[in-house]
């Protein structure tokens, strides 16, 4: 059954009830624009899929939207943190997301979008692209990736106690998987492509992995790469040669990226040659397709450090700031 018919007209239409999506609603509810926010899964949704015992790099402050503080109990938040701030943001600002309904296609020009979801039909002037770059993972494109031993997400370390572990990355979310499942019994191995861990890695938690790898307690395997999985092992390439793991498991923590092909079904352009990132103003975030517009950690394309929640909340406030100027013209 739909949900919504074509004679209701909406100014915004805003992709995903992310923390952006929901920055989103809260500057077109200050500037009066009728909106809604369509969300294929639930309130925050990449933010619910984090591994459950994660902390932000970001103080809590820097998270913030809407005016609304997020007190935390430790100078950085953890994921249960966030989701409950994030739930409390959209209470406050009575924000009610159409949840659990994925936006299928958005077809037409600006002042004129319709919007096909799996539950209904949208008519609005312009749509907003909130849907963040957690959904897809970056695949290893090898032998034996498509086993249910190997792993694109972490939720929790229980089910790999005593079981042997390979982690491949080297950045946060490996480092991260890697200490956990550690310190709760697995027979951890690190695949590291690079010749050495990320720079990015959380200050307070490099001290930790490095001395692991020192006293091999955990193995670490660094300008390597993965050739293969099988149900018993892994090959990889290492300087030293062809190197076979015995391997119960494959965390593979190696990035996701934003739906590409969904963009490029509405006409936004996406550029290859510039790390996959999708074409948008600097300062309006419109994109070639006039009258859509992006917000947030989807503007990253492939480069997923450059947008984040603290540094990308002003997105909103410019995109419908371009928005109302239009409509009130």
């Amino acid at each position: 059954m739909k949900s919504e018919q074509l004679d209701t007209q909406y100014d915004i239409i805003i992709i995903g009830a992310g923390p952006i999506g929901l920055a989103c609603a809260i500057e077109a509810i200050k500037s009066d624009l009728k909106y809604v926010i369509i969300e294929k899964g639930c309130l925050v949704n990449s933010l619910y899929n984090y591994p459950m015992n994660m902390t932000f790099f970001s103080t809590s402050e820097r998270l913030e939207i809407g005016g609304i503080p997020f007190v935390s109990i430790s100078p950085k938040p953890t994921r249960n943190e966030a989701l409950e701030y994030y739930r409390r943001v959209a209470e406050s600002w009575n924000i009610t997301p159409r949840y659990y309904e994925r936006v299928e296609s958005v077809t037409g020009g600006e002042g004129d979008f319709i919007v096909s979801s799996s539950k209904g039909t949208y008519r609005t002037r312009y749509v907003i692209a909130a849907m963040g770059f957690y959904d897809i993972p970056n695949l290893l494109n090898i032998p034996g990736e498509d086993l249910p031993k190997v792993k694109h997400y972490y939720n929790d370390p229980h089910p790999y106690v005593a079981q042997k572990v390979t982690v491949i990355g080297g950045g946060n979310s490996a480092v991260d998987v890697a200490l956990e499942t550690y310190r709760k019994g697995a027979q951890v191995t690190m695949i590291v492509k690079k010749g050495e861990l990320d720079s990015g890695v959380k200050y307070w938690i490099r001290p930790d992995i490095e001395n692991r790898i020192k006293s091999g307690e955990i193995t670490a395997y660094f300008n390597a790469s993965v050739v293969a999985i099988t149900p018993e092992s892994i090959v990889i390439n290492t300087p030293d040669g062809t190197v076979t793991i015995e391997n119960d498991f494959v965390l593979a923590m190696t990035g996701y990226h934003a739906d590409f092909s969904f963009l490029s079904k509405m006409g936004v352009s996406v550029q290859e040659s510039n790390d996959y990132q999708p074409y948008h103003d600097p300062d309006t975030f419109e994109t070639n397709h006039q009258g859509i517009f992006l917000a947030g950690v989807v503007c990253c394309g492939l480069d997923t450090r450059k947008w984040y929640i603290e540094n990308s909340r002003y997105h909103a406030e410019n995109v419908i700031k371009e928005i109302t100027k239009r409509i009130n013209r």
